[in-house]
């Protein structure tokens, strides 16, 4: 109770916070950082700065088997029973595992253990128990005591440092392990090489590279004490031999100790220690002397960083003011602090940072950024950063996706990418939209035409995911290459971003090229079944073919045809007109939802959850669906669908996520779908208008204007849109423009218990679509 009346006064609450509203309660004590920790939602608890280089959290499993290893993608889980030690570096939501770099774990006493030992039997190393009664967590902050040693562990973090505080038994000897051996989704030979230095300092540094989802990729850091050390080893555990090296800072001695193998672990010694240890940590993907330098850019005790970033959580939180029941608020603003977490920072302070060609290159002007998951991300969370981020920040992405460009071997924009290295994790070129995205609404402060440049180049590069026979044939062949459907209908929307990016600038000749290769998709569509199919190189479609089927390496990626045959973000009008007009793709929307699932099996599909009927939302090909009964006619119908997600899909518990947050796509949807509309299509600047999940919000624009959203009636039995005004004006189509957001203003719902058949019906109120008439 303290701590929340300290953190209350603080951090005042909302403008419009009323007497007896949970709204008193501020944003930063609003976010449970727990939340999606269990299930499959891969996040992690521990302390991070928004968009921060570290990523200071627990690691419960760090030497999980590779078939186990996905559910411990973010290194934490929450039904696991012990703690093996607290690493730097984890992704937030990822469908895959990495990181998980330099693990500390504290230990007290005369014994000091060198392996993780089994979970299941407590002593055998130094993994401890414990329990989640002694966990705190909040942004940028996160505690637990370690049952087995007594130990009271604390993290914070800054942008590139991460900051431990360790509290002892009384009259035990405090020691720290670090070992560099460990690594999520570890198996033999994954660490290629790793160092330890002392240096006379007392500062200690060292590096590893590791080839996993990343290859070759390099990591550096520098650790400092509060307390001086009493005496070290060195261990190389491949050699199993102790090496004797600096005993100490203190002695006069200029000696660097160093040792390199790839099984490193260091013993610290401290002796007993009076009141907490502090280890300052800074990472750097450079070099030692970048994480040294990083170290010295952001001075500052446990308290001081945790202050500072606790400002910089609520400044970030502060974007938008939420005012709902308790457990959607709560929902609500854990998701923005997903949304807040990646792309993060890679470059050093003083702006080298290491490329896609295992460069090291100098930044000017920029902040470069890396961990892009695009084909999740262009989706809702690029857009919902323009409008939460400064100009400043956006610019930043587009020029890191610029400079990974120029400094890719193959001269392309990053599929998924994260320390600079490129995965060539699933499918399309969407970095493409979220450079269209931010140029369309107004983001300014990169090279356009080079950016421009950047774009055709990755959708011209005949290598990559059969683009080459995309161009000649006008559709990817399966037999030519895996996944073929969802690839074409991908690209096709990736080409239409080009095209319009292009218009604006005046590029005719590239635009209407890339607007030829937008209607691409209909060379998959089959329209005596009304499937999108993958066709072979003789232009036949592929059989058999059962549209409920999902194989990896087949026609689609990570789904199947219920859900990619509504992959056309850029033309729904000309899709619907296939489909055979509106009454019938209201019914094909409706069947998805209600489709049964008896005796379906989609256990062998890892990313496939939150299943309603064929509708995923734990997966983000369906994000946009519930939204398309807008462009048929019938809001009203989007409206009960979003009520159906939004209650089944998210609640403020450790498994509230339905599927992996994908590095804060699942979270921009609900934030989006909270406030009441949604981007459809990115680069339209168009949102679409669904229904609020809020009573009262506002986004506090970069741009210094407010634009609110105000609901009367709202209710778990009003779930229904009455009628819309726009700055007090009514407001009869579903879809709102950029620029009326940027304005500024007042979006109003008057929600009712009954459908409206009426509003936002007609064609002219419609969202946009390519074939049909541009809405502005």
């Amino acid at each position: 109770m303290h701590k929340l009346l300290l953190l209350a006064a603080l951090f005042p609450a909302p403008a419009f916070a009323q007497a007896g509203s949970n709204a008193t309660v501020t944003p930063y004590q609003a976010v449970d950082p727990m939340i999606g920790t269990g299930g499959e939602g891969h996040t992690y608890p521990g302390a991070t700065a928004p968009f921060g280089m570290v990523q200071l959290s627990p690691d419960t499993d760090a030497s999980c088997e590779i078939r186990e290893c996905y559910g411990h993608a973010a290194g934490y889980r929450y039904d696991d029973p012990t703690i093996q030690g607290f690493s730097h570096t984890h992704f937030s939501g990822a469908g895959h595992s990495d990181l998980g770099d330099v693990l500390v774990m504290p230990q007290a006493g005369d014994t000091v253990q060198m392996d993780a030992g089994d979970p299941k039997q407590p002593g055998s190393g130094y993994r401890s128990r414990f329990s989640h009664d002694s966990e705190t967590a909040a942004p940028g902050y996160y505690a637990v005591t370690l049952a087995d040693s007594g130990i009271r562990a604390e993290l914070t973090a800054g942008t590139r440092v991460g900051v431990h505080r360790y509290t002892f038994p009384a009259g035990k000897a405090a020691h720290l392990l670090i070992d560099l051996r460990t690594s999520l989704y570890n198996y033999p030979g994954k660490i290629l090489w790793s160092g330890l230095h002392m240096h006379a300092d007392g500062t200690l540094t060292g590096f590893r590279e590791t080839r996993g989802w990343a290859p070759g990729r390099k990591l550096y850091f520098a650790m400092r004490f509060s307390k001086p050390l009493k005496s070290h080893a060195f261990v190389d555990r491949d050699e199993n031999v102790k090496y004797r090296g600096f005993q100490g800072p203190g002695r006069g001695s200029d000696e660097l100790a160093e040792k390199l193998g790839r099984a490193l672990e260091a013993r610290l010694d401290f002796g007993k220690v009076d009141g907490p240890l502090e280890v300052r940590v800074a990472l750097s993907g450079v070099d030692e002397a970048g994480a040294i330098a990083n170290l010295d850019a952001e001075a500052g005790s446990f308290d001081q960083v945790r202050a500072a970033t606790q400002t910089a959580w609520q400044k970030a939180l502060g974007a938008v003011e939420i005012d709902a029941p308790a457990p959607m608020r709560t929902n609500i603003y854990t998701a923005l602090y997903h949304t807040l977490l990646a792309p993060s920072v890679w470059s050093d302070a003083d702006g080298r940072y290491r490329g896609p060609d295992d460069q090291v290159h100098q930044a000017k002007d920029f902040t470069f950024r890396s961990t892009f998951s695009l084909w999740d991300t262009f989706r809702a969370e690029h857009p919902l950063l323009t409008l939460i981020q400064p100009e400043k920040t956006n610019s930043d992405i587009v020029n890191s996706l610029l400079a990974s460009q120029k400094y890719s071997p193959q001269g392309i924009l990053p599929v998924w990418q994260f320390a600079g290295r490129e995965t060539w994790t699933m499918i399309g070129y969407h970095a493409v939209p979220v450079i269209a995205d931010a140029y369309m609404k107004g983001i300014r402060g990169f090279d356009a035409d080079a950016a421009l440049d950047a774009m055709v180049a990755s959708a011209t590069y005949a290598p990559y995911g059969g683009l080459g026979d995309y161009m000649r044939l006008g559709y990817v062949p399966i037999d030519k290459e895996p996944e073929a459907a969802s690839k074409t209908v991908e690209y096709a929307y990736d080409d239409w971003t080009i095209a319009r990016m292009a218009r604006a600038m005046g590029k005719d000749a590239i635009a209407d090229r890339f607007e030829k290769r937008a209607g691409y998709w209909r060379n998959s569509f089959d329209t005596k079944s009304g499937w999108l199919r993958a066709r072979k190189s003789d232009g036949d479609f592929r059989t058999p073919f059962d549209p409920a089927a999902i194989n990896y390496g087949s026609d689609y990626t990570e789904g199947n045809a219920w859900q990619y045959s509504w992959f056309v973000p850029q033309d729904q009008a000309g899709l619907f007109r296939i489909l055979g007009g509106d009454a019938k793709t209201i019914a094909k929307l409706d069947a998805m939802f209600d489709y049964d699932l008896s005796g379906v099996d989609y256990s062998h599909a890892e990313d496939i959850a939150g299943l309603i009927g064929q509708y995923i939302h734990g997966n983000e090909p369906s994000h946009h669906v519930a939204y398309l009964y807008d462009y048929a006619g019938a809001p009203w119908r989007t409206q009960e669908r979003l009520a159906q997600i939004v209650d089944s899909q998210y609640k403020p518990t450790p498994d509230g996520l339905a599927g992996n947050d994908d590095l804060g796509q699942m979270s921009a949807w609900l934030v989006f779908t909270a406030l009441g509309f949604y981007p459809v299509a990115p680069g339209s600047n168009q949102y679409v208008i669904g229904r609020p999940f809020v009573d009262h919000a506002a986004i506090n624009l970069p741009n210094g204007k407010r634009f609110e959203i105000t609901v009367d009636g709202l209710s778990p039995a009003n779930r229904y849109i009455g009628s819309v005004t726009l700055n007090g004006k009514p407001l009869a189509r579903t879809w709102l423009t950029d620029a009326e957001i940027r304005s500024g203003g007042e979006l109003h719902f008057t929600m009712q218990a009954t459908p409206n058949k009426q509003w936002g019906t007609a064609k002219s109120a419609r969202p946009f679509s390519m074939s049909g008439t541009l809405q502005r």
